[in-house]
């Protein structure tokens, strides 16, 4: 299901939308970096690949554009799960390496949160993250999103040199609509 809401929110320093086709070559910048994939699953990606991820992400809300000025800098991932009656939806993140540090990712996800429960039929907002991912866990915290348990080598996105997974832990988050 294509939705097609435009999403339009400004913070203090940044600026959260929908993504545009030629956001390409800064998505290009973060996503071919190798380190960007330390706990997320998925392998730097070309420029072709980026032009055809903004493309696709430019069609729905599903990934939001966060920009310093004009500049992409990372991006918020926002989407309802299944069951839809349980109005719950899962929130992610990656950021450019170069802007981490600064506080962006903080702002962006406060903002996007809040216009998700102040906006949209959420009940709950959940996230999950490797707990070797400090920055990650320490960042879902700042904003509210509670740690509500660990599954433990509950999935892999790697691969020994045998072939075999190398199966990880996974912090689960969560935020009520109080």
């Amino acid at each position: 299901m294509i939705n097609k809401t435009k999403i339009f929110l400004k913070t203090k320093r940044l600026i959260i939308t929908n993504f545009n086709e030629d956001d390409y070559e800064d998505l290009f910048e973060y996503l071919s970096d190798k380190n960007t994939y330390k706990y997320e699953p998925g392998k730097p990606i070309s420029i072709e690949i980026a032009k055809k991820l903004c493309l696709e992400r430019s069609k729905n809300n599903d990934f939001l554009a966060v920009k310093l000025k004009n500049k992409l800098i990372g991006h918020i991932y926002c989407k309802q799960i299944d069951p839809k009656e349980y109005m719950t939806w899962e929130v992610g993140f990656i950021f450019n390496r170069i802007y981490q540090g600064k506080g962006y990712a903080t702002e962006s996800l406060d903002a996007v949160i809040e216009h998700y429960f102040k906006n949209i039929k959420v009940h709950k907002i959940i996230a999950e993250c490797n707990p070797k991912n400090k920055a990650s866990w320490k960042l879902l915290e700042r904003v509210g999103i509670e740690r509500e348990g660990k599954l433990r080598k509950n999935v892999y996105f790697k691969q020994d040199v045998n072939g075999e997974p190398i199966w990880q832990d996974t912090y689960i988050y969560g935020k009520l609509k109080i």
